[in-house]
């Protein structure tokens, strides 16, 4: 930065957009081997997983119009080899793997062979790229061993004729299947290795599984094919079928026809190279246009591809239904607990109404107690009340000895004073009565004492 200048502040989606460019331009087809875990296969028919080894793993996408052309469908714990490109998932900023061919790893006694043998020649070397001659531009004599009767024979012929029918071509016959096969393949290889003007050689045959291509990951083979002082192309199987040989081979064509269009060029490219050799006057325009298609390739890097761009719509799609369906499953979830929690306030109706029975039951037996002790408590007061009431009562004093007077108008008499003689008076004793007459008068009437008849 030249001083005085502000710094170039990049935003997250510049950084992300930035790391994904450089990545998809470093790696943009590669092949990975892994363990597959936490699979996923989502309802829009994508497949989101991880691939791991013992230390690591990454992140791995493999979209509907990809996976719908495999035999298997993974599982967690399959080891599988997969082909792809490496690219950044902008919107959180991890980097995974798109997968656009997978196929399964052999597991068992052959893989663990193979692996052993792999590791050993390797440790030697014999893998390594300083080693690897490269094949010659125009070779006059091919020697090529595999089985005389199969496809990879007819095949190579077939291309060299259309390509180049010029060509020296010497088949050595040699069993590419079985028991018998890695040693023929050695005795195949030693007899071209005698064969002095041969300037390539291609060990071929068609695909199959991996006890069919065994012969190729044999020991004697690898060191036959390393000691061939002719550069040796290796076209065993298909392209994603990878034995000891492609290893150990200067070059791996993906199939028997690709290493036959590797060692020759058609007579039209032949004529095309010398006609570009004797047009140097093109030689400046041709580095115009390099420049020009590198600025072109430049602009393109920072134009969004709408199908990168859609490809991360789809995942964000994916994530956001994923984030709606779990929220409608907690939804649903609090709604039914809620429903629990009230059935249980609730209870049954039919033992609300036994319950309610119950009560009223309880309720009745209450109120006849209640009712009764009242009642009683009423006739406790009245005896009560009577008991006073009689204490009280003339005729108490009466059965004492006394009696009662009283006019025939039923008024007592308390003194002489409110009699006269020849009255008629009422008495009451304790038991019965009598009525009786006056017929003297004594004591004080008016203030005066009185004592006639």
């Amino acid at each position: 930065m030249i001083l005085g200048e502000e710094p170039h502040v990049y935003s997250v989606s510049e950084i992300n957009n930035c790391i994904r460019r450089q990545l998809e331009d470093q790696f943009s087809l590669i092949w990975l081997k892994g363990e597959i875990s936490n699979f996923k296969a989502h309802s829009s028919g994508h497949w989101y997983f991880s691939l791991k080894d013992k230390k690591c793993q990454i992140q791995a996408v493999m979209f509907r119009g990809f996976n719908s052309r495999l035999r298997f469908r993974p599982e967690d714990g399959a080891e599988v080899l997969i082909r792809g490109k490496i690219t950044v998932y902008e919107p959180r900023g991890n980097y995974q793997i798109f997968c656009e061919l997978m196929e399964p790893v052999g597991a068992g006694a052959l893989q663990k062979a193979f692996e052993q043998l792999k590791a050993k020649l390797q440790k030697e070397g014999l893998f390594e790229s300083s080693r690897k001659r490269p094949l010659p531009a125009l070779p006059q004599h091919l020697a090529v061993v595999t089985s005389p009767t199969g496809a990879a024979i007819r095949d190579i012929l077939h291309v060299l004729r259309r390509r180049f029918a010029g060509l020296k071509v010497t088949v050595i016959p040699a069993l590419v299947q079985g028991e018998g096969a890695p040693t023929s393949i050695v005795r195949g290889l030693q007899m071209a290795a005698q064969i002095l003007d041969v300037d390539v050689l291609i060990l071929g045959r068609g695909g199959g599984s991996i006890e069919d291509l065994w012969a190729f990951n044999d020991e004697a083979v690898a060191r036959a094919i390393a000691a061939h002082p002719a550069p040796v192309i290796s076209a065993v199987g298909h392209e994603v079928d990878f034995t000891i040989a492609d290893f150990v081979a200067d070059l791996r064509a993906p199939t028997p026809s690709a290493a036959a269009e590797v060692v020759v060029k058609s007579a039209a490219e032949l004529g095309e190279r010398v006609t570009t050799l004797e047009r140097s006057l093109i030689r400046s325009l041709q580095q115009l246009l390099r420049l020009e298609r590198q600025r072109l390739s430049g602009l393109e890097r920072h134009l969004v591809d709408p199908r990168r761009r859609l490809q991360d719509l789809i995942m964000r799609l994916d994530e956001l239904r994923l984030r709606l369906e779990g929220a409608c499953f907690r939804h649903l979830a609090q709604r039914r607990a809620h429903v629990e929690l009230i059935r249980h306030r609730l209870g049954s109706p039919l033992e609300r109404l036994r319950w309610q029975g119950q009560k009223v039951e309880k309720l009745k037996l209450e109120l006849s107690n209640q009712a009764l002790r009242g009642l009683e408590a009423r006739r406790s007061r009245w005896r009560s009340a009577s008991a006073v009431l009689e204490s009280l009562s003339p005729l108490k004093v009466v059965e004492r000895g006394y009696s009662i007077v009283s006019s025939t108008q039923h008024r007592v008499i308390k003194e002489v004073s409110q009699i006269s003689v020849g009255e008629s008076l009422d008495i009451r004793f304790a038991r019965g009565g009598a009525q009786v007459q006056v017929m003297q008068i004594k004591g004080e009437k008016n203030g005066q004492r009185n004592d006639e008849l």
